[in-house]
């Protein structure tokens, strides 16, 4: 087990020495968000993890509504990626969370099946390794993870009773050097 954080430019600069110093051996780093959006801090987080000897994996946030929008945002996610040149040693996730309510808004079905698929899509399309983030009531209501077939992240925050995956995030509230953070631990 490896104990990391999820950062995106939310977090503003990160000492990635004082992440290093307190324990964590990895980050997972924000590289895009929607069709078009571009975490401003992703290859910079990227240099600073791995300057400080930290490995990396990357995240989107999904705001797409249908497998069309899921696939398009595949495509931009994989562009930054490639456009920043950084080497990545863990997965790609595509978070597909309404933390914002978004998706509700925009009248969203969350129909089980359709986002199932649109996983399937988004990992399809990307062409890199990638995975599914996910809280733990989505991952058993709403997305069909077990079909398919890829590393999961699980944010369950306080208990490891139900986790089943390849990284759980426990808690938002990680505070190091003087900062809050999501931290995790990945199992594999």
């Amino acid at each position: 087990m490896k104990k990391g954080i999820d950062v995106s430019e939310n977090n503003g600069r990160v000492n990635w020495n004082a992440v290093r110093a307190a324990g964590y051996e990895f980050a997972i780093v924000r590289s895009s968000y929607g069709r078009t959006g571009i975490d401003e801090e992703f290859q910079r987080n990227v240099e600073g993890a791995h300057a400080a000897g930290l490995i990396c994996g990357a995240y989107h946030y999904g705001y797409g509504l249908n497998v069309t929008q899921a696939r398009e945002e595949a495509e931009h996610c994989r562009r930054v990626i490639e456009g920043a040149g950084v080497l990545l040693e863990l997965p790609v996730f595509y978070d597909m969370e309404d933390a914002d309510g978004y998706k509700a808004r925009r009248g969203f079905a969350f129909d089980p099946q359709e986002m199932t698929e649109m996983c399937r899509v988004f990992r399809e399309t990307i062409g890199l390794d990638c995975g599914i983030y996910a809280s733990y009531s989505w991952l058993c209501d709403y997305i069909d993870w077990q079909s398919l077939g890829c590393a999961v992240w699980n944010a369950q925050w306080g208990s490891e009773d139900d986790i089943k995956g390849f990284m759980w995030q426990y808690t938002d509230c990680a505070q190091i050097g003087g900062k809050s953070f999501d931290a995790n631990i990945l199992y594999a």
